[in-house]
């Protein structure tokens, strides 16, 4: 936070700190979330203070994940680094602040600049809706985000009208049993078998019961039980991942994990309960409209002349929580380059290359630095000429805005 306002001080642009407090610390280290205090984001304000106001969000959470890019720059903090690129995005919209600053006199509006916490798992864009920051005059009328995309070439854009991510839930499910000796399992009520047939049932949630024209997923990604060789536990803990493309079968996947781990645990005579996320995740939706109107004053951007329409991912994004609210677009900038060349001012030596294409969340990622010029001039360009767009006119962004109205 110190070197956004930092630089925000060097550019003479007034910023107002301390929000997305987190208010569910106890909810999120129950979940295993490394969660603080919050307040860590930012807003600031550049124009006249009238509309029309365009927002631009920029998350800016790391990950506990031990980073093995081989960068000479890579994370100072062990066990943590921004290994999905949201320092990428924060640098994207301190350059695109620079850009409006000085600018700042040729436009008759408002751009909205908020550097955002906790995307990862805290919703920090749901605790500064909830402060007021979309409240706040002038009132944002439309938002704009990116996420760099290692999964597109560098240099393409990438979106789609309507749903683009997931709706997202995760769950702890704790069974508990009577433990034992492990040479006298008649003589307990195993957790563990409990949990293994619960597993198994699961997955027949996506592989039987969703439509194969449907998309859903039912991950488990932890058990835990037991610390001996010769112990039968008397407890076993499950933990995981729910997605869909809608809120509606979000709610029917979250129905049939609670019968499913019940009824299980009941069949194998263990008692069993079910905690889900402090916030879930709804689909991030892309406005219809406003999605063609970037298609046609953000085409020149990409390097195909045109915002590439790309299939949806179970991916989940808090920007979900603006677009209920705004009309709003959330783009994929690609960033893949199987051989991207190290920067020449990295001591490295001559012909280093490095895999831009490896996934995000991986200790191996790595970011494309091209793809911060095209942000920072994309993000500029999208107030900008919003801002002209809808001077003294309806905004175009709310002719035909029908937001999710299903609550999470």
């Amino acid at each position: 936070m110190s070197k956004v306002t930092s630089v925000l001080n060097s550019l003479g642009i007034d910023y107002q700190t301390g929000w997305a407090s987190n208010r569910k610390h106890a909810e999120l280290a129950a979940k295993g979330f490394q969660s603080g205090e919050g307040g860590t984001g930012i807003v600031a304000d550049i124009g006249n203070g009238n509309q029309p106001c365009v927002l631009l969000r920029a998350d800016i959470d790391a990950l506990p994940i031990l980073e093995k890019s081989g960068l000479p720059f890579s994370s100072e903090f062990t066990g943590k680094s921004h290994a999905c690129g949201h320092d990428g995005h924060a640098a994207m919209l301190l350059g695109a602040a620079a850009l409006l600053k000085k600018r700042e006199s040729q436009f008759n509006g408002t751009v909205r600049l908020i550097w955002q916490p906790a995307e990862e798992g805290g919703a920090g864009g749901l605790r500064m809706i909830e402060e007021g920051v979309l409240e706040k005059e002038p009132k944002p009328q439309a938002a704009f985000a990116f996420h760099q995309w290692p999964f597109l070439p560098i240099g393409e854009i990438g979106g789609r009208p309507g749903t683009q991510m997931a709706a997202t839930d995760l769950f702890d499910i704790d069974i508990s049993g009577i433990g034992g000796h492990a040479a006298m399992p008649h003589a307990v009520v195993d957790p563990i078998v409990a949990g293994a047939a619960i597993v198994s049932a699961l997955q027949t949630i996506a592989a039987r019961e969703t439509s194969p024209l449907d998309s859903a997923v039912v991950s488990v990604t932890m058990f835990h039980a037991g610390a001996a060789y010769n112990v039968i536990p008397a407890g076993a803990s499950i933990g995981g991942t729910i997605r869909s493309l809608t809120p509606a079968g979000l709610h029917r996947i979250r129905a049939r994990v609670k019968e499913i781990v019940y009824t299980t645990a009941a069949a194998h005579r263990c008692n069993a309960s079910i905690s889900w996320s402090p916030d879930a995740y709804p689909p991030t939706s892309n406005d219809p409209h406003l999605f063609s109107w970037v298609q046609t004053v953000a085409a020149d951007a990409s390097i195909t002349n045109s915002i590439d329409i790309i299939q949806p991912t179970m991916g989940g994004e808090d920007f979900a929580f603006f677009a209920q609210k705004i009309p709003s677009v959330f783009l994929a900038l690609g960033s893949g380059d199987s051989q991207w060349p190290a920067p020449s001012d990295l001591d490295l030596p001559p012909g280093t290359t490095f895999d831009t294409t490896v996934t995000v969340h991986s200790p191996f990622f790595v970011l494309n630095e091209l793809v911060l010029q095209r942000g920072v001039a994309l993000h500029a360009h999208l107030a900008l000429q919003y801002i002209h767009d809808n001077l003294n006119t309806t905004p175009l962004s709310r002719r035909n805005h029908n937001p999710a109205k299903e609550e999470f």
